[in-house]
C-alpha cells in the first residue's frame, strides 16, 4: 500500500512477510492493526524528519513492540516491553541478522514507553516510539495530514472504541505482574483498572533501603 503521495508501504521482503505471519498468528486483531499503524506512522514521521532508516528493522520493531502482552511471550517477572524485545531478538537471530541490528530493534521495543529518550537515539528507536505516540496518545496528531491519517486507518482500522480497547489490552497483558510497572507508564493502567493496586514509590524505596542515614 502507498500512503497519499508518499512511497511509504509495508516492506515486502521475506523477513517482513515472516514478521507479518508471526505477529498475525500471535496477536489479537486489535494489536496487529495497531502495530501495523505504528509502523506506518513511524515511517511517515521518519520521512518528514529526514531520517534514514531500514524499513525491515523499523517494521520488525513496530510489529513486535506489543508481543510482550501476549500469553505466548509474557514472562512472569519482566516488563512487557522487555518480553517483546526478547521475542524480536530471538526471531532476528534465527534470521541471521547482525547483532548490531538486533540490538537496535531490541532497544526500540524496550524503550517505546519511556518518554523523552528514544527521540535522541537511532532512527529505528526514535520512530517506533513516534509511531506509538501517534497511534495511542495522539501526541503528534496534527503533524499528519487528514489524507495520511485516513489512509493508515483505512488499511489497518481502529476499533470503534480503540482508546478503551487498547487500555484494556494493556491491562490484560500486565495484570499478573504489577511489580513490573514500577517507574513506568503502565502503572497508570493498573491504577485505572484495579482499585486495589498500590503504586511503588521511588522515594519510599530510598527511605526503606538497608542504608543508614
Amino acid at each position: 500500500m502507498t500512503i497519499a503521495t508518499h512511497a511509504i508501504k509495508i516492506p515486502d521482503s521475506r523477513l517482513a512477510r515472516e514478521v507479518t505471519e508471526i505477529v498475525r498468528d500471535t496477536e489479537t486483531e486489535l494489536l496487529f492493526n495497531h502495530s501495523s499503524r505504528v509502523y506506518l506512522f513511524g515511517a511517515l514521521a521518519g520521512e518528514r524528519r529526514g531520517l534514514k532508516f531500514d524499513p525491515e528493522l523499523l517494521y520488525t520493531g513496530a510489529m513486535f513492540h506489543d508481543m510482550g502482552l501476549t500469553k505466548a511471550h509474557s514472562s512472569a517477572d519482566e516488563r512487557f516491553e522487555v518480553d517483546g524485545a526478547n521475542a524480536a531478538r530471538d526471531f532476528l537471530k534465527r534470521q541471521g541478522i547482525t547483532q548490531a541490528d538486533i540490538d537496535t530493534v531490541w532497544t526500540a521495543i524496550a524503550l517505546h514507553t519511556t518518554p523523552g529518550i528514544p527521540k535522541h537515539m537511532h532512527p529505528v528507536v526514535a520512530l517506533v516510539t513516534a509511531g506509538v505516540e501517534m497511534d495511542v496518545l495522539g501526541l503528534t496528531y496534527r503533524e499528519y495530514s487528514d489524507a495520511e491519517r485516513e489512509a493508515v486507518v483505512k488499511a489497518f482500522p481502529r476499533t470503534p472504541h480503540f482508546k478503551e480497547d487498547i487500555i484494556q489490552a494493556f491491562y490484560d497483558g500486565i495484570k499478573h505482574k504489577p511489580e513490573t510497572t514500577f517507574g513506568n507508564v503502565k502503572a497508570d493502567v493498573l491504577a485505572d483498572k484495579d482499585s486495589h493496586f498500590k503504586r511503588g514509590n521511588f522515594c519510599s524505596v530510598i527511605r526503606h533501603s538497608h542504608w543508614h542515614g
